[in-house]
């Protein structure tokens, strides 16, 4: 049996919020072996056309995400949650390897087992080239800005 990653559905919009966060803190480490843990072992993703199944089918996309996603940065925002499902809206920036910066705008539909891990998670995502000088997000959240809505543009 697996453990337990709380919080566990059914979600409340507290707990909901709080899955969100964790999902954001794990992301902005950059450390493919810890997101993994949030998934369960047979969890299915599609991420923009990239379908997969599985934590070392994870571990491995992650993996080759970050070595070119550069000073990568995320800020996630619940959007709506309904009893095992959680839906997010969020942003990324990163640089590629010739320096240009990138924004990427993005909507997540998360789906979890009973031990609070995610069995399943759409990911539709978009990306703006923008320059270092329009960046707005500089490492993970600061503890004062947890809570808040990001803006859209």
């Amino acid at each position: 049996m697996p453990d337990a990653r709380p919080p566990l559905p059914p979600f409340t919009r507290e707990t909901a919020a709080r899955k969100v966060q964790a999902a954001e803190d794990a992301w902005n480490t950059r450390d493919p072996h810890r997101v993994a843990l949030a998934y369960s072992e047979d969890s299915v993703w599609r991420n923009r056309g990239t379908f997969l199944t599985g934590r070392a089918a994870i571990v491995a996309f992650l993996t080759a995400k970050w070595a070119r996603e550069h000073e990568y940065a995320l800020r996630k925002d619940l959007w709506a949650f309904d009893g095992d499902r959680i839906a997010v809206r969020f942003q990324y920036e990163s640089r590629d390897e010739t320096g240009q910066w990138w924004r990427s705008y993005g909507n997540e539909l998360w789906e979890f087992d009973g031990h609070g891990l995610m069995t399943r998670r759409e990911a539709s995502i978009d990306d703006v080239r923008i320059d270092a000088s329009e960046r707005r997000l500089h490492g993970p959240r600061p503890e004062a800005e947890r809570g808040l809505s990001f803006p859209l543009q």
